[in-house]
């Protein structure tokens, strides 16, 4: 490994005890070796400390950071602010990549210069794996291919809701001074969808990109880990969401992108709203008065006057749907009990 080394891989860590070893085996194995490893310890309370430690000192290309429990947000930038590398790459600590994929991917930035590095990923869930790729051709893109090619579809592919590129960090290698223009305007407090305007604002800033029409990194995906944290704090969450979106991406500049982000905005609305009510109806608590509320933000209420409801999928969505869109407290709710 060079003094500087080429790539910096961050892994925020936290109680992951029984994933970490294949995580951090899977970076030891890969053929590239111009990096160097961070873990980023953030406040674990099982055996992840101790292995972080292990690791660290037994192979020179990892260092261990640790941390009070501050979130994913701080660790990966707790883990970018100690780097050095050129690019950078993140991994999370329950899953696992190819021993491919940072030589096929830091050369592709060696040979073309792209800022940002872009690969498939597949996910593995308890009885299939699904791949995951993105809508567009293989190879290199300059500006001006971006402007017409990648950024009409970038966030809403067309169908309802599919991305065009996913708005993970892990399947992307990042050139520094692109990822720390956005990495650090992220609150801490979003805890889903936070990788979001990361990626998105530096697609937008970065003046070329490489794709990569293989996959090579692994994650658990759990369905039920979806329905967690479904309380009124998600809608909160939303919001925070929904407004970084809103200060870091540049709509002025790039229109298009304003029209995708309503879409995802009543997609994201959508996977919150009808478990959040509906364990609000056998809670105590003013049901009709947080409704009303949440559908006059004015990020909710323009996506939704914004987006055709022919075109959203399902026949329940579009009927909940068009109860946000006209503050129909009574029908909303109706539809929640049956």
């Amino acid at each position: 490994m060079s003094r500087k080394p080429f790539l910096s891989i961050i892994v925020p860590v936290y109680n992951t005890e029984e994933y970490l070893p294949c995580c951090i085996d899977s970076i030891l194995a890969q053929e590239f070796t111009d990096y160097e490893l961070i873990l980023v310890d953030d406040g674990s309370t099982d055996g992840s400390p101790a292995l972080c430690d292990r690791y660290a000192a037994s192979h020179e290309q990892i260092r261990c950071i640790h941390q009070a429990n501050g979130g994913h947000t701080s660790a990966r930038q707790a883990g970018t602010r100690a780097s050095a590398g050129s690019y950078i790459a993140f991994v999370d600590s329950d899953d696992w990549i190819s021993p491919h994929m940072y030589d096929r991917m830091s050369k592709a930035a060696r040979e073309t210069g792209a800022d940002i590095v872009h690969c498939n990923m597949t996910a593995v869930m308890p009885h299939k794996e699904e791949l995951r790729d993105a809508p567009f051709a293989p190879g290199f893109y300059d500006k001006a291919a971006l402007e017409q090619q990648i950024y009409p579809q970038m966030i809403y592919e067309g169908t309802y809701f599919k991305f065009g590129i996913a708005p993970g960090l892990v399947n992307k290698i990042f050139r520094r001074g692109i990822l720390e223009q956005y990495l650090f305007r992220i609150p801490y407090n979003i805890i889903v969808g936070e990788d979001g305007p990361v990626t998105y604002g530096c697609m937008l800033a970065a003046s070329s990109v490489y794709f990569i029409d293989e996959s090579y990194y692994y994650y658990r995906s759990n369905p039920d880990s979806l329905c967690h944290h479904m309380d009124s704090g998600r809608l909160a969450e939303n919001h925070t969401m929904f407004e970084t979106y809103g200060r870091i991406i540049d709509t002025v500049s790039h229109p298009a992108i304003l029209r995708q982000l309503h879409y995802f905005y009543t997609y994201q609305s959508l996977l919150t709203f009808v478990p959040v009510f509906r364990a609000m109806l056998s809670q105590q608590g003013n049901f009709r008065e947080a409704f009303l509320t949440e559908c006059s933000h004015p990020c909710v209420r323009e996506a939704f006057a914004a987006v055709p409801i022919r075109e959203i999928t399902g026949m329940h969505n579009r009927l909940y749907a068009f109860c946000i869109r006209h503050r129909l407290y009574g029908l909303f709710r109706m539809l929640l009990t049956h």
